[in-house]
């Protein structure tokens, strides 16, 4: 039996599988009959860093992809944009970071897939949105041509390999390399119409162009006319200069998730950006949920006292909040009147969307949407795979998911 040191104890291959750990997912799954509500993760990750062996070459520019092959050689990530190292690993509740390469998959298949779905098939999954990882800082490189190349190798390979080998049940929303508009336009008009892209992602860590910007206009409008969502993954930067005084990171962490998303919400309400794009599904992602009624209200606030600032607006910013939707991880249950509250601020039975964030380590289950005391049925349902299904387009795996999303108003035509 192979043995490898973990956190002081030696433990074997067989304990680190996935299926294995997520023994007590699978417990609750069979328990609630998840095999009939259907289920859609709408933010889990893998870890593409472990893969540039594959991306890098993918690369058009000769010259960046020398640059970031020569990085990885010497050791690095790979040229991607710098990042804080070493605390998500530690302190937290899974603590196998170091040694996930140390899971078997089957030779011949896609690695991130396989091991995909072996959490996917624990929870009671039927699709999941894959987002990279260390890549959704690429928004801070300092270079904008690598931030564009390094893109563009990355959707290329998810939408070339990765994707196509997970039998329809894992979809991407590609990130755009947003400091280039141009290039964005270029990225969504290639890969746009591929297998499995259900819309486009904005890496909310950046310094820069913000997303009122009027270049930026025609990126929103070729997601719009394609069908496809677009979604702000939230992140933390703790080198970002107004988080230097934390001295902790997981104040850092608290604070970035929620800040860059409530940012780049309250530029997209307050330039009329719901007006816009109507059609648009804008997906908020990895936030939590506790911001979303402090901007309402704040924004709606000042609104009233100063709507000559915002001529585009058609009515108060907390309705075209409401429009918008809002992934629930990681969700917030500390306070569950607070939680109630917020979900009936948000229209959470049609505007939430279950999101895992599997495998890092604050990731929740589909239990923690299922067991909540003050949701209905068809707020379970809908918040778990229904309202993912109708915005992205997705069918359902058998007939009891279909019975129920046809109950409950969620088949796309």
């Amino acid at each position: 039996m192979d043995l490898i040191a973990n956190h002081g104890r030696r433990v074997s291959v067989e304990e680190l599988n996935t299926s294995k750990l997520l023994a007590h997912a699978s417990r609750q799954a069979k328990e609630r009959k998840f095999e009939d509500v259907m289920i859609v993760d709408v933010d889990a990750h893998h870890y593409e860093n472990e893969h540039f062996g594959e991306i890098l070459p993918y690369m058009d520019n000769e010259v960046f992809k020398q640059l970031a092959l020569a990085s990885r050689a010497k050791g690095g990530r790979g040229s991607v944009a710098p990042s804080v190292f070493g605390f998500q690993d530690i302190g937290g509740r899974v603590t196998r970071y170091p040694l996930r390469d140390s899971e078997q998959a089957g030779k011949g298949y896609q690695r991130d897939i396989e091991i995909g779905h072996r959490w996917m098939d624990a929870m009671g999954v039927d699709y999941s949105c894959l987002f990279p990882t260390g890549m959704l800082n690429i928004g801070s490189h300092p270079q904008v041509e690598m931030e564009y190349e390094l893109t563009w190798a990355y959707n290329r390979w998810v939408t070339e390999k990765v994707i196509p080998e997970s039998n329809g049940r894992f979809f991407t929303m590609l990130g755009l390399p947003m400091s280039d508009p141009e290039g964005a336009l270029k990225q969504v008009e290639t890969f746009g119409d591929r297998k499995g892209v259900r819309g486009f992602m904005i890496t909310a860590v950046r310094p820069n162009l913000p997303v009122h910007d009027n270049r930026l206009m025609k990126v929103y409008r070729a997601i719009e006319e394609r069908g496809l969502a677009l979604s702000f993954h939230s992140g933390f930067n703790w080198t970002d200069k107004q988080f230097q005084s934390c001295n902790r990171f997981i104040a850092a962490h608290a604070l970035g998730f929620s800040w860059y998303n409530i940012l780049h919400c309250t530029n997209w309400v307050v330039n009329g950006m719901g007006e816009r794009f109507p059609k648009l599904p804008v997906i908020w992602i990895e936030a939590g949920l506790a911001w979303v009624p402090f901007v309402m209200q704040r924004i709606d606030h000042e609104y009233m006292l100063r709507p000559s600032e915002c001529p585009l607006l058609k009515k108060k910013p907390s309705d075209y909040m409401r429009d918008m939707y809002y992934s629930t991880q990681p969700m917030e249950i500390q306070d569950m009147g607070a939680l109630e509250d917020t979900f009936r601020m948000i229209n959470a039975e049609t505007q939430l969307m279950y999101a895992s964030d599997y495998p890092h380590w604050d990731f929740d289950l589909p239990s923690t949407i299922w067991d909540l005391p003050f949701v209905t049925e068809k707020a379970r349902h809908n918040i778990l795979g229904g309202n993912a299904a109708r915005v992205l387009g997705l069918p359902p795996r058998n007939e009891a998911q279909k019975k129920n999303l046809e109950r409950f108003g969620n088949l796309k035509a």
